[in-house]
């Protein structure tokens, strides 16, 4: 069974597979772009949210309002599972 989807779980994810590393702490609600996550961070990302909470993101999908914060990706996610 997928994952809960919380603005949490999400943050957690991006985490525990070192999609962003940064020395400051990072809230669910952390502008990830000016931490440094790009193309390649996102594919990552992609592959990670897919498998963790059984969504698939289509192109359309991915912008910057879509993926800037932990909170916006939950609340992508949470739209696309229902």
């Amino acid at each position: 069974m997928p994952a809960d989807i919380t603005a949490d779980s999400v943050l957690s994810l991006i985490l525990e597979q070192q999609i962003i590393e940064s020395a400051e702490p990072v809230t669910v609600s952390t502008d990830l772009f000016a931490l440094g996550m790009d193309s390649m961070a996102m594919m990552q990302l992609l592959l990670h949210i897919e498998d963790r909470f059984g969504i698939a993101i289509t192109p359309g999908d991915v912008t910057r309002d879509h993926f800037a914060t932990a909170s916006a990706m939950a609340q992508l996610l949470a739209e696309k599972r229902t």
